[in-house]
């Protein structure tokens, strides 16, 4: 009889363990997924924000080929006499200037 108290005993607590771990278990899942959720919105985040720094990049890239276009311009023969003809009024020998009233 005492046997049979013991065994009964000892499956109660195997039968208890075994909630407890089931309940572990599923705790241990829950928070899982909910920082998996929080991780996949910061991921997000910063993909979009990656992706409009990459937008920001290219811009600058192309600004920085059109100042580069415009460096060599300024320093040709025909940026001069733009210069020249515009700003200081200048004209070659012979050359009529029209300007508008």
């Amino acid at each position: 009889m005492a046997r049979r108290k013991a065994a009964y005993r000892k499956r109660q607590q195997n039968k208890f363990s075994m909630l407890l771990v089931s309940i572990v278990v599923v705790m241990v899942m829950v928070v899982v997924s909910i920082s998996g959720g929080k991780l996949k919105e910061k991921i997000d985040t910063v993909s979009a924000k990656e992706a409009h720094l990459e937008k920001q990049i290219e811009s600058e890239e192309a600004r920085q080929q059109e100042i580069e276009e415009y460096k060599k311009y300024t320093q040709t023969k025909k940026y001069a006499e733009e210069v020249a003809k515009d700003k200081l009024g200048l004209v070659y020998e012979g050359e009529i200037l029209f300007q508008e009233k």
